[in-house]
């Protein structure tokens, strides 16, 4: 590809590509491409101007080259085509936007008179037909006032006043439309599927495979805490699948042997082999975009305050209307009053304030499924982590493979590796790799893989029982011994690093060490949260309570629990919850599901067990922790907005109605001050809530690239 860079700053460049034209798909191709580049955190591609605003780590001559590479038509980058843009969704609201503008002007500097107020006359009648329907029924709502107003103007023959109350008013409702459908477009493709690789099933064992190569009649394994990638016929085994996500039902339904699953959905107990009938789950982001549409979840109390109180002040503004001229005498002032109503910006800004909240959260990586939780982050004043892949990074590492019971090193690797990759977990995660990056191949060798949560992974091994997990389910739960002559050798094992052991025939077979270290940012993250009103912070783990206190007191939480079990961990967000508190759950396990769904707001790691991920509210990116501040930023900000927008809606309004009724300002005023105030708050209220950082250097010119 050929460009030029147009400026440079560091850590960021525009560049501008040398084509006469960019395509919408080119434009999606181009930032697809880009954001594939390990050291790019940021990129966005504009197709009118042809350029693309970059922002990454490291050197911008190891940039260049991954740059210089780019080509529309190479199959590798052919592969990256999204399946769905808003780009196009962009463009579309925008001709619309300008073209509304543009026949204002035109209609108001070129027709004529008579025909501007035939053209006036019919775009009312949509209006009138509301404002009666609401007088039918006996309903005073906001469609009434606006009726009223545009037929009292065109009664009195001021139809350039009822040509502007409808100009504006649908300005309003396209920005309200536009926004709303590109948050909802935003919100649905970050809760699609991303499900990389399935379990495909043949004759002899089961392969996993990318979910591309899965055709219509294949055969997929999906086990306990497994997302559904494809939509499917269940042809063996009886699984309790959670559809919350696309029918909103909180119970699990059971599934058994010819019913239909649904991609997007997941199993909560139980496993199964389905047969492909719809091919990489395709229906998958319509299904989510008429779910958000359609959920009443999505809204807050504010903006459910906001919309009732905008009704609730309807027959206020009429009853001041009539008072007005019934003091006054002045149909004028009347007029002036019922020009201004309060339910216009009421209704208006308040959704959109906190549609483009959910918009900006999922910009910084944050996909937040409704509005109200974003209001329960705001007043949240406590905060429980899961320990194992939330506080601590989310790839753990094996850094020794301590064999018992004269068992080859190698062997034990490969062995729990194949028991472990059927349940993907941090820790199951650091076990595969582990054998991955040894060269050692673990062919399926067991039975049936029953998972129990919290615990451990059990099969059969030839006639051998094999178990994998932590010290209460291979020695209490289960028995297993230790080699007697092995006893000195168990109690040396190294204290610093957290333990998997390894059993088979009942024996220990393997300790498995593997080092958790904090994230980096973790502490820095708690006492950034404290800054922004969290008042208790909580660190909840399945650790001895050694390893508990040591991370506890290097994270800096104000309290913490050893040795919980998954209900243990719901127990405590309810006692919390019981005391007063509104409380957020942090974790990314199988096991953090209960507590995620009975906290105030759950929140997720996007690359945790794809159950904790549905069942969670709120999901953020398992590159950083620092999400979790900007989400309660965010949330914190919106509150302080909406507030703000009541104070401006119920001042300037009041204002506008007092100076109507006291005659210093006529009725056209009074409708063009109102309408463009409701304007004003809306395009505010579209604004992001955090602020961008200030540009480091000013655009200078740089030659051409080749």
């Amino acid at each position: 590809m050929k460009f030029k860079i147009a400026h440079t700053s560091r850590g960021r460049v525009r560049i501008q590509v040398i084509q006469k034209f960019m395509t919408l798909e080119q434009a999606d191709l181009l930032e697809a491409y880009l954001q594939t580049y390990p050291k790019v955190c940021q990129v966005s591609v504009h197709e009118r101007t042809r350029c693309a605003i970059i922002q990454y780590h490291g050197s911008l001559d190891e940039l260049l080259p991954f740059l210089r590479r780019f080509s529309y038509t190479a199959p590798e980058v052919l592969t990256l085509t999204p399946s769905h843009s808003s780009r196009a969704l962009n463009r579309m609201y925008e001709e619309k936007l300008v073209g509304k503008v543009v026949s204002k002007v035109l209609r108001t500097l070129f027709l004529p008179t008579p025909l501007a107020r035939i053209y006036t006359l019919l775009r009312s009648i949509p209006y009138l037909v509301r404002g009666v329907r609401c007088l039918l029924r006996g309903k005073f709502q906001v469609e009434l006032l606006d009726g009223i107003s545009i037929g009292i103007s065109m009664a009195r023959n001021d139809f350039s006043t009822a040509g502007s109350v409808m100009f504006l008013l649908g300005l309003g409702e396209l920005l309200e439309e536009w926004t709303h459908k590109k948050s909802v477009d935003d919100l649905a493709r970050c809760m699609s599927l991303q499900v990389d690789r399935v379990w495909l099933h043949t004759q002899d064992s089961e392969i996993l495979v990318p979910l591309d190569q899965v055709q219509v009649g294949d055969t997929i394994a999906v086990r306990l805490g497994g997302l559904i990638p494809v939509d499917g016929v269940i042809q063996s085994g009886e699984v309790m699948v959670n559809q919350a996500s696309l029918t909103g039902e909180s119970v699990p339904v059971p599934k058994r042997p010819g019913m239909t699953v649904y991609a997007g959905t997941v199993v909560e107990e139980g496993e199964c082999l389905l047969t492909v009938s719809q091919q990489n789950g395709n229906s998958r982001y319509d299904t989510i975009v008429t779910m958000i549409e359609q959920s009443e979840k999505l809204k807050s109390a504010a903006e459910n305050k906001a919309a009732h109180l905008a009704d609730q002040l309807v027959p206020y503004t009429l009853l001041g209307s009539g008072l007005a001229y019934l003091f006054t005498r002045n149909v004028t002032r009347a007029l002036s009053v019922l020009m201004v109503d309060f339910s216009c910006a009421l209704k208006l800004a308040m959704p959109l304030a906190v549609l483009s909240a959910m918009r900006e959260a999922s910009g910084n990586h944050v996909t937040v499924k409704g509005g109200k939780y974003l209001e329960a982050m705001a007043k949240a004043d406590t905060i429980v982590f899961d320990k194992t892949g939330t506080l601590t990074r989310a790839c753990p590492t094996v850094v020794a493979v301590i064999p018992f019971g004269g068992h080859n090193e190698a062997d034990m690797l490969r062995l729990a590796a194949c028991l472990e990759e059927h349940f993907p977990h941090s820790m199951a995660n650091a076990v595969v790799q582990a054998a991955r990056d040894r060269g050692l191949s673990h062919e399926e060798m067991h039975s049936k893989v029953d998972y129990l949560v919290a615990h451990g992974i059990a099969s059969t091994v030839g006639e051998d029982r094999v178990i994998i997990g932590s010290a209460h389910f291979v020695f209490e739960d289960e028995g297993c011994l230790i080699p007697p002559e092995e006893q000195s050798k168990f109690d040396r094992l190294p204290n610093q690093y957290t333990h998997l052991y390894l059993a088979v025939g009942g024996t220990l077979a393997a300790v498995l060490c593997i080092s958790d270290p904090l994230r980096p940012e973790a502490k820095q993250v708690i006492q950034a949260l404290h800054r922004l009103g969290i008042q208790k912070t909580v660190m909840l783990t399945g650790d001895s309570e050694r390893t508990a206190a040591a991370i506890a007191a290097e994270v800096g939480v104000d309290t913490y629990r050893s040795e919980v079990l998954p209900e243990d961990k719901a127990h405590f967000v309810a006692e919390e919850q019981a005391q007063g508190h509104t409380v957020i759950m942090l974790g990314d396990g199988i096991n953090d599901s209960p507590a995620l769904s009975a906290a105030d707001v759950g929140i997720a790691i996007s690359d945790g067990a794809a159950i904790a991920r549905e069942i969670a509210d709120i999901t953020i990116s398992a590159d950083g922790l620092m999400e979790l501040v900007t989400l309660r930023t965010i949330a914190t900000a919106l509150m302080k907005r909406i507030q703000s927008n009541y104070r401006f809606v119920i001042g300037f309004n009041g204002s506008l109605i007092a100076l109507g009724t006291a005659g210093v300002l006529a009725p056209a005023t009074s409708a063009m001050l109102h309408n463009l105030s409701t304007l004003g708050v809306s395009l505010r209220s579209m604004t992001n809530l955090l602020a961008s950082p200030p540009e480091q250097e000013k655009p200078r010119a740089i030659p051409d690239s080749p």
